[in-house]
């Protein structure tokens, strides 16, 4: 069921700001160039965000190119203001050879009148990866999967120093019920897609984890791919330390089931003292939790389309979930 895809992609859009005019191009140019000493904008274009930020490629005059992101919220500033302290950590594991991709290396920051900061780096080398591309074997596939061991063996105290939220197991293990509970209340979930929910999360051996470092807001856009391999990550404010599990659902949920193997195999050998039977069924968990968080983020703002479009997928899940139990 090729649109399980979408799960992920619809909570990790979780923010909607609609009735808000968004920053134009020439806008973030102008923050770009306050910024930046001497960058000399000269043209910008959009990236389209779905989230909490404003963004857009600058091009200056020598024909760099920076990327430029402003808070659309006061929250969303904080979390910028977190990622910018965490990326100075990250990069000294990059330019060590722990990591190997690039990370965003701010070059500036810009006041805005409301309140928080805009901020500037280089824009990094590299295309979105392309899910669907992926195959088995020692390519694309398999780095993604060390990539993301990579991330979950970094030390906590770079997430707890930028102040970046941990979680230790049971406490993440509440947020999820209480998440559930939220959806429960709404009388829209199908009893049965409840009914696993409860069971899996009131499972306790299913929740026996280390809590790591995670991105936590992994997708295409954020994973920038070059000559068969990974370049580069970005978009890091939603980082913590949680569930490994987590930036591993949207690949279970959107790789094809022939490259998983390659996903996972590489992951395994690149992490150190992993006994986490549970880590794929946690991950699929996961995947299928996005749905009951964008069913909420519908019905907390009263977007009817986004809660007809959650019920809509809660209907397929339902059914392919049913299907494959009997």
């Amino acid at each position: 069921m090729r649109r399980r895809t979408a799960w992920v992609d619809r909570a990790r859009a979780g923010t909607d700001y609609r009735g808000r005019v968004p920053r134009s191009p020439l806008t973030l140019a102008a923050l770009a160039t306050a910024a930046v000493p001497g960058l000399d904008a000269r043209s910008a274009r959009p990236v389209e965000d779905p989230g909490d930020y404003d963004t857009a490629v600058v091009t200056d005059a020598d024909g760099a190119r920076w990327t430029v992101r402003a808070p659309r919220s006061l929250q969303a500033g904080a979390a910028l203001e977190a990622e910018a302290e965490l990326l100075g950590s990250l990069q000294h594991y990059a330019e060590s050879g722990v990591l190997s991709f690039a990370v965003p290396r701010v070059s500036g920051t810009a006041l805005l009148p409301e309140g928080g900061r805009a901020v500037v780096h280089p824009a990094l080398e590299g295309e979105p990866l392309d899910v669907d591309s992926l195959r088995p074997g020692p390519g694309l596939a398999a780095d993604l999967g060390r990539v993301l061991a990579s991330v979950h063996e970094l030390p906590r105290a770079i997430v707890d120093d930028a102040g970046l939220p941990g979680y230790e197991v049971e406490e993440y293990r509440a947020r999820r019920m209480a998440e559930l509970d939220e959806a429960a209340a709404t009388g829209k979930v199908p009893p049965t897609l409840l009914r696993r929910w409860e069971t899996a999360l009131e499972d306790v051996s299913l929740w026996r984890f280390q809590p790591v470092v995670v991105h936590g807001d992994l997708g295409p856009e954020q994973v920038l791919v070059a000559r068969g391999r990974v370049v580069a990550v970005t978009d890091w404010a939603s980082a913590r330390v949680a569930d490994p599990a987590d930036d591993l659902a949207w690949l279970l949920v959107s790789a094809p089931p022939e490259a998983v193997d390659s996903i996972m195999e590489a992951y395994q050998l690149r992490r150190t003292e992993l006994t986490d039977k549970h880590l794929l069924d946690r991950a699929l968990l996961v995947g299928e939790l996005a749905l009951a968080r964008w069913l909420l983020h519908g019905v907390r703002n009263g977007l009817d389309d986004v809660v007809a479009d959650a019920l809509d997928m809660l209907a397929d899940l339902d059914e392919a979930t049913q299907d494959a139990d009997d």
